[in-house]
């Protein structure tokens, strides 16, 4: 299997040189720059099959960045680990609803970055193997990793495509937010039970096909289940 690819943006020059080392040392293969007009650029050139970037950069800002790679139908796919030094729960939801994957706030260890990254580069490089699973009019292939409904490819973040493939793994169950988070983002996760909320909306955004139902119930004091329709 060839090296990962991770496009690396952080305008510290001593986290830079920091991760660049630990990331090379792993077997990744690392692009850096400091500019998110760069950052742009390079994504363009080459897609990275990941993303960590800082919030506050120079040039464009990472929330920015953040925004136009989603936007962009060759990089929507990509996941997107944010570092910022901003603690506030707002900050976080605002970067969730921009496109981020993951956020890690300043100061981290090195160690839980790449358990993170490593993580991430687990779902989305799944093994060759595994049957297409159907539940009513959508169709999700694990090899493949694509999705469609009626006949027409969806295209979701890797973080709505674990969630979807969590839900048709179970049709029908209703799962609380509490499940969801550790059966999509993995026990022990730290991650806030409005981040999946925040994921719901943009899976349901994702799903939509004219004159097609939604698929994903919400059951009031309880959680989520995902129905045929």
């Amino acid at each position: 299997m060839n090296a990962a690819s991770l496009l690396l943006v952080e305008d510290d020059p001593a986290l830079l040189e920091l991760l660049e080392y630990r990331f090379t040392n792993e077997g990744y293969a690392v692009r850096t720059t400091a500019d998110g007009d760069e950052a742009l650029i390079l994504a363009s050139e080459e897609t990275p099959d990941l993303v960590i970037l800082d919030w506050m950069i120079e040039g464009t800002s990472g929330i920015e960045v953040c925004r136009r790679l989603r936007r962009d139908k060759a990089t929507a796919h990509v996941p997107i680990i944010m570092l910022t030094a901003r603690e506030a729960e707002d900050d976080r939801i605002r970067g969730l609803d921009t496109g981020a994957d993951d956020y890690i706030t300043k100061p981290f260890s090195p160690r839980e970055l790449l358990a993170r990254v490593a993580a991430v580069m687990r779902r989305i490089r799944p093994a060759l193997a595994g049957e297409t699973i159907e539940v009513g009019d959508i169709t999700l292939d694990p090899v493949a990793h694509k999705v469609s409904r009626r006949g027409q490819t969806l295209q979701l973040g890797p973080t709505e495509y674990r969630l979807l493939k969590f839900f048709m793994e179970s049709p029908g169950r209703v799962f609380s937010r509490s499940q969801l988070l550790d059966g999509v983002w993995g026990t022990g996760s730290d991650i806030e039970l409005r981040t999946v909320d925040v994921h719901i909306r943009r899976l349901r955004k994702a799903l939509e096909v004219r004159n097609a139902k939604d698929p994903v119930r919400t059951v009031r004091s309880a959680g989520y289940a995902f129905e045929a329709v």
